[in-house]
């Protein structure tokens, strides 16, 4: 049997001492401030990235380069024959497809890349899953098509504290932040298959948190119905505002074990600080529930 390694890049919000907990591996994403290239997790922490956007930084995301793929697949190759990698989606990057085009020229049958369109609590989940799937001895090529048929059984919603960074961004034009901030209008955008869209418009946090319930019981009628699901929390805003996002959520879907995660600083580029985000995504029927403890 093949020995198969599992590596995901740092938007799975995976960090470099919880790969190693897990024994995957971990590609850091590279950043630019003010010109300066960052590694996340490496040479740039969170909180050092939030400082960053609330001195109004020029912050740029990046793909890894190709030496930096090469070098990392290299190196995962020396204790396994194969590796299965699970890169952000490439809805939100080129990464994905960069590492496709990687894999088969230079790779081929030893680097299996997975477009599972995921991101963040999706992403970090896939990377388990894909463990999971190893560890009962499918091989790298049946772990890529099993995780790609269930790429788009998942959803995430994201309540946006400020439209600064999405007007930035220019996914909204100047008036319409000028307007939503008069109006205290509190974005909740969703990111289904990849993309992050728009989903519905509120006045104020605590009807964006309302919506997002709504939106997640709407999946569990329907999309989801019958079929077992993780949900997850994903922030930007501070600890206790996720704490008490957290409590909210327990209340209203009691059956389940919520964990908390920052999210994706990739997305938190567009999104800024003082976001608060419920992901829900099916549980593969091949491996069942899965455990996580997180790390202390």
């Amino acid at each position: 049997m093949k020995k198969t390694a599992i590596t995901t890049d740092s938007n799975s919000g995976i960090t470099q001492a919880e790969a190693q907990r897990l024994g995957l591996h971990v590609l850091p994403m590279p950043f630019y401030i003010n010109e300066q290239l960052y590694l996340e997790d490496i040479t740039l922490s969170q909180p050092e990235f939030y400082r960053y956007l609330e001195q109004n930084a020029e912050i740029s995301t990046s793909q890894p380069s190709i030496a930096a793929v090469t070098e990392f697949w290299d190196k995962a190759l020396e204790d396994c024959d194969e590796i299965v990698h699970i890169p952000m989606s490439s809805g939100l990057s080129n990464s994905c497809e960069t590492a496709m085009m990687l894999a088969s020229a230079d790779y081929q049958g030893r680097v299996w890349v997975v477009d599972n369109k995921r991101i963040s609590w999706t992403q970090k989940q896939s990377a388990l899953e894909a463990m999971a799937l190893a560890q009962k001895g499918m091989d790298g090529r049946e772990i890529k098509a099993l995780l790609e048929r269930y790429a788009l059984e998942s959803s995430i919603y994201i309540a946006v504290d400020t439209l600064k960074y999405l007007k930035k961004g220019g996914r909204i034009t100047p008036a319409a932040a000028s307007i939503g901030a008069v109006l205290n209008i509190k974005p909740v955008l969703q990111i289904q298959g990849g993309k992050l869209d728009a989903f519905a418009k509120v006045r104020g946090m605590k009807q964006a948190r309302v919506r997002m319930i709504e939106a997640v019981q709407s999946d569990l009628a329907g999309r989801f119905a019958g079929s077992p699901v993780y949900l997850r929390i994903a922030y930007t805003c501070t600890e206790e505002e996720a704490l008490e996002w957290k409590q909210q959520l327990e209340a209203a879907f009691p059956n389940h074990e919520i964990y908390m995660d920052r999210l994706s600083l990739s997305v938190s580029c567009h999104i800024g600080a003082g976001a608060m985000a419920v992901v829900c995504s099916k549980q593969l029927p091949e491996t069942g529930f899965l455990a996580y403890r997180p790390m202390e």
